[in-house]
């Protein structure tokens, strides 16, 4: 098999790699960087439910800080405490951290070659196959070697200055500069401990707050348009104003472990697919402000493209599903993008928060914390809802995950009797999940040769996509014998009778995206006789 080929080994390249490696999937990661980013404490990101099972790497779960309300403040009295679960709510991690958590674990994966040192020059695309021309340089940056690398796809995560997609001519719309923050990272005492929340007072203005590990803290205070330099005598008396605003006027004790500037930027790639060459994460997309987390956007649109370019590898015939993930991930980016232009103006309304949480004020308050919780339009995973792979199928039973929305992760039990939860499975085959009253107190053993399960275990064999039979005690919504079908994403695909075998067929079809294509493809998928859009060897110079 051909390896995909990954443009950039930031967090998005290298847990596209895994990704893959966890379908069966070689890649070859170009790394065309000079070395590891610096440690950078005001470089942080929020990752929330859908995404989180990335802070669970060994070198990330240790330095995850898990928020456990989010409290709002006004003048110093406290307008809204929220609640949050633990287990549930998002993780708090720097970005370094998970940068080179993912490294590690890429290093230990056989499937995943990083070609360090690497950087792309040219790409082409010649029927099956995708050529990436890369140099790489010796340690005195002189020119070492040019080389070539085959591919089955190449996929460009290779940051806003993407080359790949300078090389597909794709062009980058949107605006610059829509939003900037003075961030700090320090170590102190604040009176929330393990609390996140946004905070407006007079001199300080707004500063979002938001807890690390090890009592360290990232501060985020909003810039009017027009401020210029940001100096660090300015900075610091942001600091110490916000820091004695909370203290009762006295300034504590407190560690500045790192400061920055944060510019955020409104950008969507015209197109994210261009024959067997892909856009992902920072090269597709860029958006920041009121919260919105760049990365956490960039690692699901790496979990879509996964398993489908898993797909295209192992089966063939899968250009509607490939056609799919710019579908699903750029108008759910391009939706949220949207939701930032039409809140932010009113957000950043000069007459600040109202003391009164009803009407608009409430929707404010919303627009300030939901980015930064991962709910509402500027923060929750999308719904997929008009994608050519996600129908509603004949004889669909009613759960209270719409289809196409994140499934519910509820308690599971495998057919050889371990047990997890739902999330833990993902990343592999169609998760088939029967609602089972009372299975957990029987032994596997004992359900799995008795009632729907020995027809359903047979069916899901001969499915057209690998599928693993699971089982739980209860479905939110559903009914007892309701089959659930989870995209290897973690998406709903269907809720189904669970004897409605055809119905199961036929969803697991659309799924596959070959419902309707022709066979003249290739193995890898591309059709034969579609002239895929073509990079003729147009060097890597922006034009």
């Amino acid at each position: 098999m051909l390896p995909v080929i990954i443009a950039g080994s930031g967090p998005v390249g290298l847990a596209l790699a895994l990704a893959l490696a966890g379908h069966g999937v070689p890649t070859v990661v170009l790394d065309g960087a000079d070395g590891p980013p610096p440690p950078r404490l005001a470089r942080t990101c929020v990752l929330p439910h859908d995404v989180a099972r990335w802070a669970a790497l060994p070198g990330v779960a240790e330095e995850a800080a898990r928020w456990h309300a989010w409290r709002t403040t006004l003048r110093g009295r406290t307008v809204l405490r929220e609640e949050l679960d633990p287990e549930r709510g998002p993780r708090h991690v720097p970005q370094h951290v998970l940068h080179r958590a993912l490294r590690d674990a890429a290093v230990r994966q056989e499937l995943v070659r990083l070609a360090r040192g690497h950087r792309l020059t040219d790409i082409e695309q010649r029927g099956t196959e995708v050529v990436a021309h890369t140099v790489s340089h010796g340690p005195d940056g002189r020119r070492e070697q040019n080389r070539q690398w085959r591919g089955s796809h190449l996929v460009g995560c290779d940051g806003a200055r993407s080359t790949v997609r300078k090389l597909l001519g794709i062009a980058f719309h949107g605006r610059t500069g829509v939003a900037r923050y003075a961030v700090a990272a320090l170590r102190a005492e604040l009176p929330w401990p393990g609390e996140a929340g946004l905070h407006r007072s007079l001199p300080v203005g707004e500063v979002t707050v938001r807890p690390l590990t090890g009592g360290r803290w990232r501060l985020d205070w909003p810039l009017p348009a027009d401020d210029g330099l940001v100096t660090p005598e300015a900075l610091l008396e942001r600091i110490h104003a916000t820091l004695a605003a909370w203290h009762g006027g006295d300034l504590p004790a407190y560690d500045l472990l790192d400061t920055g500037v944060h510019i955020c930027h409104q950008r969507l790639a015209r197109s994210w697919r261009a024959g067997r060459v892909f856009l992902a994460g920072d090269a597709a997309h860029l958006l920041g402000a009121l919260g919105t987390q760049q990365v956490a956007e960039g690692l699901r649109d790496a979990e879509n493209l996964a398993w489908k370019l898993a797909v295209a590898c192992h089966e063939g015939r899968a250009e509607t599903l490939l056609d799919s993930y710019q579908d699903e991930r750029r108008t759910a980016v391009g939706v949220r993008l949207r939701a930032v232009d039409q809140a932010l103006p009113l957000a950043r309304a000069r007459d600040g928060l109202p003391s009164r949480l009803t009407g608009r004020g409430r929707g404010r308050l919303a627009w300030l914390s939901d980015g930064h919780l991962g709910r509402g339009t500027l923060g929750a995973p999308a719904r997929y809802g008009a994608s050519a792979i996600t129908r509603v199928p004949r004889g669909a039973q009613v759960t209270d995950t719409p289809v196409g929305a994140p499934a519910a992760d509820v308690p599971v039990i495998a057919l050889d009797g371990s047990a997890g939860p739902l999330r833990d499975r993902l990343g592999g085959p169609l998760l088939l999940v029967l609602t089972a009253p009372g299975a957990g107190v029987w032994d596997a053993k004992h359900w799995l040769s008795a009632g729907l399960m020995p027809e359903l275990a047979a069916t899901a064999a001969t499915l057209p996509l690998p599928a693993e039979v699971l089982v739980t005690e209860e479905y939110p919504g559903a009914g007892a014998h309701t089959l659930v079908i989870v995209r290897p994403d973690g998406y709903l695909a269907a809720a189904l009778t669970g004897t409605d075998h055809q119905s199961l067929r036929e969803c697991v079809e659309t799924l596959r995206g070959a419902t309707g294509e022709s066979d003249d493809t290739d193995a890898s998928g591309a059709p034969e006789d579609r002239e895929a859009p073509r990079v003729a060897r147009r060097r890597a110079t922006g034009r």
